[in-house]
């Protein structure tokens, strides 16, 4: 007998329960206040839809040159010591959920990164060579940590393109997969949830040795670079006077002492870069 169901019965089960809870949710809150912060998946549907968004990005090296990790293993080392001194913090909440794998795209033109639902992490080599030490480092990828462990890449989707749309993907449609993908990389927050990210800059860093509100120095120096051509990082990276100001306030209120930026160390790093 020919099944015509896209989806495994396992999937349309859970499809079921999964609209069903939409509704009753719909009709205690009105859904005008689920917003962004309304999300059906699991921490598996995140990693399972970050493989294959990663596996999508990186099948065509003509859209994506990655710096070569064997080739260039002295730069990933040097990433994931940062990443692990985060890692370590007793902050991250998804510390063992994810693989927090990260590479680098050789585009020095790009001053941005992202990270891919289920904690896949990527840095072009433009704002790589635009930040001036390590602390920096940190704090950009403390913030781009902070999205994927509080799942906003899924909640946004969700709000995008509705509940229906993102089990496809998660069933693995290789096609909506294909679509969605430039829309991951070039996916917008809403303000609480760039908020929220800066936040969790500030608490992963505070218990290390690092100056806590680096995130304010990477904004601070991105802002001077405004005017009539303003970075593409501005405009998914709002208010960057606000946020500064709110990264020093954030760090006054835990009391992080550390002061750290490792300067020299990241100088260092950037040589070895192509």
């Amino acid at each position: 007998m020919n099944n015509t169901n896209p989806l495994p019965l396992r999937l349309m089960k859970r499809e079921l329960a999964i609209i069903l809870l939409f509704a009753v949710l719909c009709v205690i809150s009105g859904c005008g206040t689920l917003g962004s912060d309304f999300n059906v998946f699991s921490i598996e549907d995140d990693k399972a839809l970050g493989r294959q968004v990663v596996a999508e990005m990186e099948s065509d090296s003509s859209k994506m040159v990655l710096l070569d990790s064997v080739e260039h293993h002295q730069v990933y080392a040097y990433l994931y010591a940062v990443r692990d001194t985060l890692l370590n913090s007793g902050v991250v909440k998804h510390k063992n959920d994810f693989p927090w794998r990260i590479r680098v795209i050789h585009d020095d033109s790009t001053l941005n990164a992202f990270c891919a639902p289920g904690g896949y992490i990527y840095f072009y080599t433009g704002i790589l060579k635009f930040l001036e030490a390590e602390d920096q480092l940190a704090g950009v990828l403390g913030h781009e940590m902070g999205h994927a462990d509080l799942r906003h890449s899924t909640r946004q989707l969700t709000k995008m393109y509705g509940v229906q749309t993102l089990l496809s993907l998660v069933a693995g449609d290789r096609t909506l997969v294909k679509n969605i993908t430039s829309a991951i990389i070039a996916l917008s927050f809403s303000r609480n949830h760039e908020k929220e990210a800066d936040d969790c800059s500030v608490d992963y860093l505070c218990p290390t040795r690092y100056n806590a509100d680096a995130g304010a120095g990477f904004f601070s120096k991105i802002s001077q670079k405004g005017g009539k051509n303003p970075p593409e990082i501005l405009s998914t990276h709002p208010d960057p006077g606000n946020r500064i100001e709110a990264y020093r306030q954030k760090k006054q209120q835990l009391g992080c002492q550390g002061s750290m930026d490792n300067k020299g160390r990241y100088q260092l790093m950037l040589k070895m870069l192509p």
